[in-house]
């Protein structure tokens, strides 16, 4: 009777293809946290492109209001001082402490025109700069909103195993949330201005 030989399977077949699939797992761990790191870093991108628009707004406003305003040079101050922190700013953790010291100032020359120089909401270009402004505001809150949900599913990644690994490896450590600085009362300070300048 007839014996069937029996293929031998070479041990080292099997341990390269266990390699080969590791390689792939960690590979695409790799490229997935790269590309969450990306997401972040464009979205980012993003809040920075709406606050550079309310930091080049600042100064129209100011200059149609400074004239009538002689009283309330402390306010311009602060004001001028967070622009110039905010320029001045390096990385991405200064900017949003710089912006938060911005969103104050602005928020309180707003407060203060509100209140004491309601003549200033008849003049139509200050209408129009804090119309702008408050669709400006609501855009950095829109992308702030997605930059920290970004931020929610990258920080998750990089302290997971093993994609902590990974993380370390490539450098990678977890990122800042932009927080609001009273975002939802200078809102409503804004756009309760926004109404007395337009009559509603």
């Amino acid at each position: 009777m007839e014996t069937k030989k029996r293929t031998k399977i070479n041990p080292w077949w099997i341990v390269g293809g266990v390699v080969v699939i590791l390689i792939a797992i960690f590979v695409g761990m790799y490229n997935g946290l790269a590309k969450q790191n990306q997401d972040v870093e464009a979205q980012w991108g993003q809040v920075e492109n709406q606050m550079q628009r309310r930091y080049d707004l600042v100064p129209n406003l100011v200059n149609s209001v400074k004239g009538s305003m002689k009283q309330e040079q402390k306010i311009f101050g602060d004001i001028a001082e967070a622009r110039k922190a905010y320029g001045s700013a390096s990385t991405d953790k200064e900017k949003m402490e710089a912006n938060g010291n911005l969103d104050q100032s602005v928020g309180t020359l707003v407060n203060v025109i509100q209140e004491n120089y309601p003549s200033l909401t008849s003049n139509e270009n200050v209408q129009t700069l804090m119309t702008q402004l408050e669709g400006t505001e609501n855009r950095i809150t829109t992308e702030r909103r997605r930059y920290n949900l970004a931020v929610q599913s990258y920080n998750r990644s990089v302290v997971s195993f093993p994609k902590n690994i990974f993380a370390n490896m490539m450098g990678l450590g977890k990122k800042p949330y932009f927080e609001a600085v009273d975002a939802a009362r200078r809102h409503q300070r804004l756009t309760l201005a926004i109404n007395l300048v337009s009559g509603k």
